[in-house]
Order: C-alpha cells, then structure tokens, then sequence
C-alpha cells in the first residue's frame, strides 16, 4: 500500500466503517488506545483521524472522541401516501422493465436501476468454497433431479430459521424452487385463476406485475404508505367492493418503497383478511437485510389459521445467481408441489446442495451480521447524497432494511424519459412507471444503493442531477 502512513491507516479504518464494523454513531477507540494497538505514534493517529474526518466518516465531539459520522440527518420529508385508481386492471406497459433487468448485463453501465448487489456486497468466495465442498462429497447426487418439494437438509435449515422467527412451519411445507419469483407465480397460481382480481401494493415490485400478467389475472392497487404499508381502511373497501381472490405484499422492508409494517397493523390485516377467507401471499426476500439486526417478524409469524402463503429466497442476502428460493405452506402444499414440478420439474441440486452446506455451518448468520451495516451504510450514503445534489424539495423514503431509495422529484417530469435519457450515457434507473399499471408516478424512480461507491458512481448521480434538471427547463 503506497502513500504516507496515516494516511493507509485512515484508508483501511475507512474499509472497517464500509463493511459495518462499525456503525453510523459508534464511538471510535480512543486515540491512544488506537495507536498502541497499531503500533505508531499518538500524532500518526491523531493524523489518521483527522484524515477520516475530512473524508466525511467521522466526526469530532468535544471532550467525547471521533465517532461514526451520521452521513444522513432526516432533512428530507418522504413520500406521501399513494393513491391510485380503485378499479381491477389487467396489467400492461412492462416491457421497459424487462429492457431495465437486460441491462444488468452490461459490465459497462452504472447500475442504479435493477436491485441487485453488487458483488462487493454478496459472499461469493463463502459460495464457491460451499460449491467445492458439496460437489467433492455429494457427487451422485448431482447427476439426479432433486425433485419437489426439494433437499430434505434445506428444508429443515429453511424450517428452522422460519421457526425462529416465529412462524409455525415445518419442513415438510416447503418446497424449494427458482428464487422467489417463480415462488410467486406458484402461489399465485395454487389459490387464484386467470381472470381473477388480486390485490396489491401501490407502489409494488414491477416482478410482480410481470408473473400477475402472465398468468393473465387483474389487479387492484391499494394505496400504500411508505412507512406503515397498505391501508387497511382501503382495502377493507376494495374487498367489499371487489372479488378479490389474493392479497399479494412485502411487509418487511418492501420493494420500492422500503416500508415496514408495524406488527399491529400485521395482526388486524391477516384477521381481515383470514375472516374472509381471502389467502395473503407474503413476499419476505428482503426480511433479513434489517438495517439494525432486528429482524421483523413476517406475516406468517401472526398466521394462526394458515392463510398466509410465504414466498422468498436468498437471491438478496447470498448469491441472485444461485435462483434458490422456497415457498411455505400447509393449505396450498400439494397445488404448489405439483405446479414446482409441471414447471421446470425441479431447482438446482448443486444450488441446494451448497445453501444447505451454508446454513448448516452458520456461515450464513455471521455474513448477515456483518452485510446488514454494510447496507445500512450505503442506504444512508446515498440518501446524504440524494439530499446535497438533487433539486430542492425532492422527497425520498427511509428504510430502515433492503437496499433501495424511492424518490419523488419536486416537479413533472417524466422519469421513463430520463431513463432513457440516462441509458445513453451507460447508467440505469427504475422510472416510476413500472412500479404500477397506471402513470401516477411519473416523476417518481427507484435507485439500488448496493453497488461499489467510486468516481463513476458520482459523475453518474451529478449526470442524473443534470438531465432532471435539462428536461425540467425544456417542459
């Protein structure tokens, strides 16, 4: 490592802030205890201090030490409460998402568009070295199909964890499948039919409509705010209104909005819902990205009359490449095993294989604790600096877990064009249009946190700054 000594220390106490070693408002070891303990002088650490400071990850408190800078103090109000049109709709216009996950491909772009980690954020060699491991031992097995419901050894450790957290699963509800989008689309499919209404946040995950299209069923938004969730109140009415056959959501720091809904409001949604007799489809894949290492507890935790179907996966937390995730349920646990196996018959035994390895040896909650600041760290990077460069009055939400900003610009201006605009010079947003089916947030867009912090990801955020604002000069 080139460059003056304090200079390499400040470097690599910086790298220990970016993993999560230590959080936003952790105090600093003293600075002699810092220089005994690195073996240089007490001015050398001073310099290395003030060196951190200027860079912006700590600060200064009088007769108290440095502490971890708090990058972001809340000087931004968020979102308001959506409200789209209260009608069943067959969905539409979601070609540009499939052109925004095509472009993850592209080494070259800056990817704010698409939410998935870059691999700076994923355990790619704990991955490969689990791969290794099981394809030394388990060689027979990789020559057969691992047919649904899946590797019993998975299911258990998937049971197990769920069971942690408060639900009442067991292993022999679960069957394994691609990720949790073909998790959705099995469940979607096991209580709902082609034609039939389902209910859905407003602003949701574009995936989401894609599976809801394609097996050709309508949707009703319910309005949704970006820090409790959906209205109960509007739902309630959409249900005495509507046939709705499903309710479909992410209640623990949902996509895009980031969103976690207070256990409260849990428990009177699955009551409304189970008294009707109406199946609610939790979408859980960003459960365990909780900013503060306290997990939220998932809907299925207060399901007592199993009218909740679980979906998620380890696309976020280990590997999106992997294509491993589950589905939980004892109601639907025959449709879905023989939808899982009318589908692709069966999921990755080498994936399975692996995962199970991982969660066997507790690999996978020693990572989570350490991922979980790094994300809480780019979270609130990329909020301070969506707060110091973009136009005044632009609001944008505050997760407190995922990986993802939902930010809504000041003034009209058609965000699918500025990803058009944008794609041009190699960086990909999420316009606001994808996120719904109808265009009530146009001047709305979603940017994904997880990714490397370096030069060109700051020439990109000043390039988006300067498009917002040419094409707010041309309207």
């Amino acid at each position: 490592m080139s460059g003056f000594l304090y200079e390499n220390l400040a470097a690599g106490l910086g790298q220990q802030i970016k993993e999560g070693l230590y959080a936003p408002g952790d105090k600093l070891p003293p600075v002699r205890r810092f220089a005994e303990t690195q073996g240089v002088s007490v001015a050398t650490a001073v310099s290395a201090y003030y060196r951190l400071e200027a860079m912006g990850y700590i600060e200064a408190r009088p007769k108290s030490g440095f502490y971890v800078k708090r990058l972001y103090r809340g000087e931004v109000d968020t979102p308001s409460q959506s409200q789209p049109d209260s009608v069943p709709s067959a969905v539409t216009g979601q070609e540009m998402a499939l052109n925004l996950v095509k472009s993850t491909n592209n080494p070259n772009m800056v990817q704010f568009g698409a939410a998935v980690p870059a691999p700076s954020f994923l355990p790619t060699q704990m991955i490969a070295e689990a791969v290794r491991k099981v394809a030394r031992q388990d060689s027979e097995i990789l020559n057969d199909y691992l047919f649904p419901p899946g590797l019993p050894e998975l299911r258990q450790q998937i049971a197990r964890r769920m069971v942690g957290n408060g639900c009442n699963i067991s292993s022999d509800q679960i069957i394994v499948t691609d990720g949790c989008q073909e998790a959705l689309r099995l469940a979607l499919r096991a209580c709902a039919e082609p034609g039939d209404v389902i209910a859905i946040e407003s602003p949701t995950f574009y995936g989401l409509l894609q599976v809801i299209h394609s097996l050709r069923m309508k949707v009703i938004e319910i309005p949704t705010d970006p820090d409790t969730g959906l209205s109960l109140e509007a739902l309630q009415m959409a249900i005495d209104q509507w046939p709705i056959k499903a309710c479909v959501l992410v209640p623990s720091f949902s996509n895009p909005l980031g969103l976690s809904m207070p256990d409260d409001k849990k428990r009177r949604l699955i009551q409304m819902l189970s008294k009707r007799e109406i199946p609610i489809i939790e979408d859980d894949v960003y459960g365990e990205i909780s900013h503060d290492n306290r997990r939220p507890k998932p809907l299925k935790a207060f399901d007592s009359d199993d009218w909740v179907i679980y979906c998620s996966s380890f696309s976020k937390t280990l590997s999106p490449g992997l294509r491993l995730g589950w589905v939980a349920s004892k109601r639907y646990r025959e449709r879905l095993e023989y939808f899982k196996y009318v589908a692709n018959l069966a999921t990755s035994s080498v994936a399975q294989l692996a995962v199970a390895e991982i969660l066997q040896s507790g690999k996978f909650d020693r990572y989570l604790s350490k991922i979980r600041q790094q994300y809480a760290f780019a979270v609130d990077r990329m909020t301070a600096a969506i707060v110091k460069l973009f136009p005044f009055g632009t609001k944008v939400t505050r997760p407190k877990g995922g990986f993802v900003l939902w930010i809504e610009l000041p003034f009209a201006i058609d965000t699918f064009e500025l990803a058009n605009r944008l794609a041009r010079h190699q960086i990909s947003i999420a316009p606001g249009r994808i996120f719904s089916m109808t265009e009530k947030y146009n001047h709305f867009l979603r940017l994904s946190c997880a990714l490397d912090w370096n030069t060109d990801t700051e020439l990109a955020l000043l390039k988006i700054v300067n498009e917002i604002e040419l094409m707010r000069i041309d309207s």
